[in-house]
């Protein structure tokens, strides 16, 4: 039997590797976290982690001409 990611599950993967990159940890850790389940030959991350970003006022400007 072959199974794959689903788009959801490649989503959670970008966002433990966005997750760990902000963070300065291991992805091996966050991905140990995961838990899966496998429906229509499809895998699905059952607790995707969450990632919060911060912007400043500085960051979120623009020049009207």
């Amino acid at each position: 039997m072959q199974i794959k990611l689903s788009p959801q599950a490649i989503g959670a993967l970008l966002m433990t590797l966005q997750k760990c990159l902000s963070e300065e940890t291991d992805i091996t850790e966050l991905l140990a976290d995961w838990n899966l389940t496998v429906r229509d030959d499809l895998v699905y991350v059952v607790n995707p982690p969450t990632v919060s970003t911060e912007t400043t006022n500085e960051e979120n400007k623009f020049e009207v001409e």
